[in-house]
């Protein structure tokens, strides 16, 4: 118990909040349902309970995946966080089928649901909120990916850089997303219903926000399906392949590979140097490259090995290629 707490203060601040903003607007819409009985509004809670649970599994998952190596787990715990996020999304995906059904049965069987003012009341407040954690997760996408923008930009950069945001700011990011449209699809299905006769509108509300879950539970396992695995990062491998193929030392590049391990990326490469070198100068060369790699966002462990040159060219790219490729790599 006593390792856990200091875990925990290292866990995803943006799974953290969103959990805690999600708890409250899940209550809120709870009893908005229980007293209106709204479809829509059942669609919503539903949700709401769903990415809260889901944010906490996430926080949890992402504070105890920085446990450091033990005798039993030597390479550590980086991808629990995968494994975690892997478990969270069938508590969506349930509530997803229960959403989508609800949402059918309400279109073959509609009927006019009551407490307008409070059901738009209590969804444009919790749409509100969902918007607030939704701004927080893009400006951490955007932190992450080493981005410096402000203004509009930010939501069309957090969408560019969707692919190295960490898996728990991704996974507030999607949820929140699909929180906010479906917070405002409920509105406009609640507006239609009660002014029209059309009641229909809450129930077919209803089974796209299921539908848009679904969405999100898809994505979020193929990702960290992907992260348990052991998936490449190629962005950061062309980026340090230009790093290393820049050093006066390093005569060309035999292998390479950058792969995710949670939130940590593992570099392992296999370099070609002068054979004269010395113990020593090889030694000083292993130390700067090290150096240089590490701080690379992300990058927590460096494996480098050597070989002599053997005169053939293998890592393949044109001087002025490199550098636009090394350039392109470090905007992003």
């Amino acid at each position: 118990m006593k390792e856990l707490f200091p875990l925990l203060k290292k866990g995803s601040r943006s799974a953290f909040l969103a959990s805690v903003v999600n708890a409250a607007v899940a209550i809120i819409k709870l009893i908005a349902y229980l007293y209106t009985g709204n479809i829509a509004m059942f669609a919503e809670t539903m949700h709401s309970l769903g990415d809260t649970a889901n944010q906490l599994f996430v926080f949890v998952g992402s504070a105890l995946s920085k446990k450091p190596p033990t005798n039993r787990f030597p390479d550590g715990f980086g991808r629990l966080v995968n494994l975690v996020l892997l478990g969270a999304v069938l508590i969506v995906g349930i509530m997803s089928f229960e959403t989508v059904k609800e949402g059918f049965q309400h279109i073959f069987h509609p009927t006019q649901s009551a407490g307008f003012y409070i059901n738009i009341s209590v969804l444009a407040a919790a749409t509100l909120l969902e918007s607030f954690v939704l701004s927080k997760a893009m400006r951490e996408i955007i932190h992450e990916a080493g981005v410096e923008t402000k203004g509009m930009r930010i939501f069309i950069e957090s969408i560019k850089n969707i692919k190295v945001a960490k898996p728990a700011t991704k996974l507030v990011f999607l949820e929140d997303t699909v929180s906010t449209s479906g917070g405002l699809l409920a509105i406009i299905s609640i507006i239609i219903s009660h002014f029209t006769a059309f009641h229909q509108a809450e129930g077919i509300a209803s089974a796209l926000i299921g539908f848009m879950m679904f969405v999100v539970v898809g994505k979020v396992f193929m990702d960290n399906a992907a992260g348990v695995l052991g998936e490449s990062h190629e962005e950061m491998e062309e980026k340090i392949g230009g790093l290393l193929i820049d050093d006066p030392d390093v005569s060309d590049i035999q292998e390479l590979r950058v792969f995710k391990e949670g939130e940590a990326l593992h570099v392992e490469l296999e370099i070609e140097v002068d054979p004269k070198l010395t113990i020593e100068e090889a030694d000083d060369i292993r130390d700067r490259l090290e150096d240089k790699i590490m701080k690379e966002r992300s990058v927590t462990d460096v494996i480098i090995e050597f070989d002599e040159d053997d005169g053939v060219q293998k890592w393949k790219v044109d001087k002025a290629d490199k550098t636009q490729k090394t350039l392109t790599a470090a905007k992003k």
